[in-house]
This record gives C-alpha cells, sequence and structure tokens, in this order.
C-alpha cells in the first residue's frame, strides 16, 4: 500500500488545537481549551473522541483528521508515545463499513511507514492493521508474503509469542480471502515458532494447520508438515493418520480410514467427496511415478472410477499440470512423460542428483564435439 507522505505547516500545538475545536463542532465531548498537562494529554484525548468524525459519505474529512492525528503522533518521543500509538489502534479497528476501514487502514499504514525500523511499536501497528484489513478483505495491501513480513521486521523482531499471535491472525484473515496457499505458508511458519520444549502447546495450531493443508485443493506436497516439531507430538492421534494417508498412501486407504472414522472426518471440518478427489489425483500421481504407460483399466480399479469417469478424469489431471502426460482413447492408455512427486525425500533428491550428472556429461560431451568441428573448421582454413 502507497500511502504519500503528509507535511503540515503548522505546530503540532495549533494542530491539536485545531483538531479539537473541530471534533468538538462535530458534537465530540471534548474542550477547546489545551491541556494543561501539555500535548501527549492532548493527543489522548482527542483520540479519544476521534471517532465523532467516522461517518459514511465523509471519509475525505476523516482521512484528513487521521493523517493530522499520525503528523502529531510521530512528534512525540517514542517513549512517551506507546500508550498513544495502541489507543490509537485500537480506537481505528472500531470503524464500521469498507470505506471507513480503508481510511482507517491508510491511516496506520502512514503510521507504520513513519515509525523508526528499530521500533518495537511496528509490531502493535502491523497487527491492528491486519486485524482492519479482515474487515476490508484488503489484506493484498498490508501482507505480500511471509519473507516480505520477516522483512518488514528484520530490524526489531517480535517475541515468540507476538509472532504466534500474528500468525494465527494472518492464517484466519488469509483463509477468509480465499488465499489457501499463503495461509498454508503462514500455517507453517506458526508451527516453526515451536521448539521440542513446548511442542506440546502447539496441538490446535498443528491439527488446523494439517486440516487447512488437507482441505486446500491446491496443496499437494504435504510431507514437508510431518517433520514439523508439532505434527509429530500428534504421532498416534486420529488426523496424525489421516494426514499419513494423504502424504503416501491410496484411495483405498483412505476409503477404509472414512468407513471407521466418519464423524472424525466430518468434525475436522473436512468435505468427504473433496477428500477423494485429491486422493484420486494423489494416487493417480503414485502411479505415474512408477509406469510411463497407464491403462484405463488400472486407473479405473485403483481409483474406483466408473468407466465413463476415467476420461474426464485424467483431462481434469493433465489441467493441473501435476503429471506431464498424454492420452490414447483408442488405446486406452496414459503415457507419462513427468510427474510432480507426492514426497521429496532422499530417494527423491538422489534421483535429481543423477539427471543433473547425466545432463553435465552430456553437456561436457556437447562441449567437447563443438571443440572437435571448430579446430577441424580452424584446420581447413589454414589449409586453404
Amino acid at each position: 500500500m502507497h500511502v504519500p507522505p503528509i507535511f503540515i505547516d503548522v505546530s503540532a500545538d495549533d494542530q491539536a488545537q485545531e483538531l479539537r475545536a473541530y471534533l468538538k463542532s462535530l458534537g465530540a465531548e471534548i474542550s477547546e481549551e489545551k491541556s494543561p498537562k501539555g500535548l501527549e494529554d492532548d493527543l489522548h484525548k482527542i483520540i479519544g473522541v476521534c471517532d465523532a468524525c467516522f461517518r459514511e459519505g465523509q471519509e475525505t474529512e476523516v482521512e484528513c483528521v487521521l493523517n493530522d492525528i499520525v503528523s502529531i503522533m510521530v512528534s512525540i518521543p517514542l517513549e512517551r508515545s506507546e500508550n498513544i500509538i495502541l489507543a490509537f489502534c485500537e480506537k481505528l479497528t472500531k470503524a464500521t463499513g469498507v470505506k471507513l476501514g480503508n481510511v482507517c487502514l491508510r491511516a496506520l499504514w502512514l503510521l507504520f511507514q513513519s515509525l523508526d525500523e528499530r521500533s518495537p511499536m511496528r509490531y502493535h501497528v502491523y497487527y491492528h492493521l491486519i486485524v482492519i484489513a479482515k474487515t476490508t478483505d484488503e489484506i493484498k495491501s498490508v501482507f505480500k508474503d511471509v519473507d516480505n513480513l520477516k522483512q518488514q521486521f528484520a530490524l526489531c523482531p517480535p517475541s515468540n509469542d507476538q509472532l504466534q499471535k500474528l500468525y494465527r491472525l494472518l492464517h484466519e484473515v488469509l483463509l477468509k480471502s480465499n488465499q489457501s496457499e499463503q495461509a498454508a505458508k503462514v500455517m507453517i511458519e506458526l508451527l516453526s515458532t515451536y521448539t521440542s520444549e513446548n511442542a506440546s502447546q502447539a496441538r490446535e495450531d498443528a491439527i488446523r494447520c494439517i486440516t487447512t493443508a488437507l482441505a486446500d485443493p491446491k496443496t499437494f506436497l504435504l510431507d514437508p508438515l510431518l517433520s514439523l516439531k508439532p505434527v509429530k507430538f500428534l504421532e498416534g492421534d486420529l488426523i496424525h493418520d489421516l494426514l499419513t494417508i494423504f502424504v503416501c498412501e491410496n484411495l483405498e486407504s483412505y476409503m477404509k480410514f472414512y468407513k471407521n472414522h466418519k464423524e472424525f472426518v466430518t468434525q475436522q471440518g473436512l468435505n468427504h467427496e473433496q477428500n477423494m478427489q485429491k486422493m484420486r489425483l494423489l494416487s493417480f500421481m503414485q502411479l505415474a511415478e512408477t509406469n510411463q504407460e497407464i491403462t484405463f483399466e488400472i486407473i479405473q480399479k485403483e481409483l474406483q472410477l466408473g468407466p465413463e469417469e476415467v476420461e474426464p478424469f485424467i483431462i481434469e489431471v493433465l489441467k493441473t499440470k501435476l503429471v506431464r502426460a498424454r492420452m490414447d482413447q483408442l488405446v486406452k492408455k496414459v503415457f507419462v512423460s513427468s510427474t510432480m512427486h507426492r514426497t521429496f525425500g532422499r530417494a527423491q533428491w538422489q534421483q535429481l542428483r543423477d539427471l543433473l550428472h547425466a545432463w553435465k556429461s552430456n553437456l561436457n560431451s556437447v562441449h567437447d564435439g563443438m571443440k572437435t568441428i571448430t579446430a577441424a573448421q580452424i584446420e581447413l582454413m589454414n589449409q586453404q
């Protein structure tokens, strides 16, 4: 989000008095007289009643008032402005309606950008930015990705508790905005903040991470979740068993699990039909890893499809680009050229290493061949 800098050619005291007078004219319970306790007390009182200007259709005036408050706030030394900043953040989260919410979002973003990058208050401002973004559906304007978020706080990292609180909120907001992929990455970051000593405290977060990943139609590489300490702590629980099925087993295993634990699957907020579709895709990927040719008959049997469902299913698989293949309806076969692996462990790294070595060897052969041809051409030219 880009908010232009604001330059106001009047003193902070004069600005505060003008704001007092304006808010009083709107019916706010505030005196026009300066506080004898100084500018900080003035600002506290102004923030306490600034919502008097929060009216639909008056967004321009609201933005001017909020920007005035920000310009005064940043002129006060940080050690004396912490409570003022927190009060301002809380007040702005109370704005109702999308238009007013967006005005408040811009004002808080201006404050966030105005604070020194070493200021611990930037975390609190950013947290409230996400709170407002939740109601305005403008999360993309204040959150790009996890790496960018870490850069924002590189000079003053939040505490572990603060990060966990922020990641939980971000996960909720991203899901609400249909950004499931980003939400999954945020949840993995959240789980990575736990250690072996406190992993047991992350039970709810770990379960939420697993169910979000399973429900996301775009998430297929699930085995990294198994290495997270809070997820390891769930070993022996039904949710861990279900995750393991999605990581390395087939549709038949899932169907057996569902038959025995229907109520559990429903309680997790998971949709059985969507689970089946995802397991069919994963099972097909598993088949494609070890078979360059797959008959329609095998696909029908392994994925529990009707004869008329095979071709539409293969078309859907090819659309996902998880598997690169060619379908031949005449011979009723699928010819696989490549596939994404469901898991990426030591065997896959070794396979990649062997492939890169083969490429390197082939490139060296081509290079040597070109050198030979070049030398022969030079010799021929010299003879002429």
